[in-house]
């Protein structure tokens, strides 16, 4: 790989190509060294100055689905997520899952009245003495930015909930708390605003190491997107149903049966979405 060498992000900058984060994410989606060395000695022979980091992606998806698919699946995780559209709902659904795994009960497009008017809120999450307003923010393209007007719009919302919330007697001593979660990042203003008003931001890469995409990855919960054995139409059809993610899938396979496809192609589709999202307990009598 040439040491100099230049890459153009999604945002159009550029910046130096960086050999270890390309292993340090081959190696997160579960490849093995021979792999990566082959990966990276790959696209060192296809680069040129200014190839975009899309370009990159590619070539090493490529590759890694010729492998093995369920490598492929856990490397495409960002942009699986920004597969979960047009809507925003199944991002929503997929952010519940993600506060679920954590401990909390969850309800999803809830009408809760404020002091002044109702509001659907996202997600409602709770856990012993918390309770969580969270407004999810998705978005289908990357170099999109949350910006400070949406924290804006969150913290009164909240405001007005938390209003609600202090008169109700079940739910006044409860410790309240507001989050604003994006699949992608938030500007540095939007950041600095929620600090000063103690709102919680969770995007793609923040908080530091422990952002989404962290949490994605130590909850194995990947989105049905991510899968490489269905095609987009398939994908979509099954979110239309309420399959998110891998998981849900897995517990309710014989939609799989509804759609049309064969006793292989199931099987394959299985073997693929357990092996990305770790699942186990499915014996070979329990997938048809």
């Amino acid at each position: 790989m040439t040491n100099n060498l230049l890459v153009t992000k999604t945002s159009g900058e550029q910046e130096p190509f960086s050999e270890i984060k390309l292993r340090r994410s081959l190696e997160k989606a579960g490849a093995k060294q021979e792999l990566i060395d082959l990966i990276t000695s790959s696209i060192g022979k296809k680069a040129f100055s200014g190839i975009p980091t899309s370009l990159i992606f590619t070539y090493a998806s490529e590759i890694l689905k010729k492998s093995r698919s369920a490598l492929a699946a856990k490397y495409n995780l960002k942009l699986s997520i920004m597969e979960l559209g047009p809507s925003g709902f199944p991002f929503e659904k997929f952010v519940g899952e993600i506060f679920r795994s954590m401990g909390y009960e969850v309800k999803t497009n809830e009408i809760i009245q404020g002091e002044c008017v109702s509001h659907e809120v996202d997600v409602i999450a709770e856990k012993d003495n918390e309770l969580l307003m969270v407004e999810c923010k998705y978005h289908n393209k990357q170099g999109y930015r949350t910006d400070v007007k949406i924290a804006l719009y969150v913290q009164a919302r909240y405001e007005d909930l938390r209003k609600k919330w202090l008169q109700t007697p079940e739910l006044a001593n409860k410790s309240h708390q507001h989050w604003l979660v994006t699949n992608t990042k938030c500007s540095d203003d939007a950041i600095r605003y929620a600090q000063c008003v103690g709102m919680k931001i969770l995007a793609w890469n923040y908080p530091e190491n422990n952002g989404l995409k962290e949490l994605i990855e130590r909850s194995g919960l990947n989105p049905i997107t991510s899968l490489t054995t269905l095609s987009k139409k398939q994908k979509d059809r099954l979110l239309d149903e309420g399959i998110v993610t891998c998981k849900d899938l897995a517990q309710q396979y014989h939609i799989l049966k509804s759609m049309g496809f064969s006793r292989q192609k199931i099987d394959k589709i299985l073997i693929e979405t357990l092996e990305v999202c770790s699942l186990s307990g499915l014996t070979d009598q329990e997938k048809i």
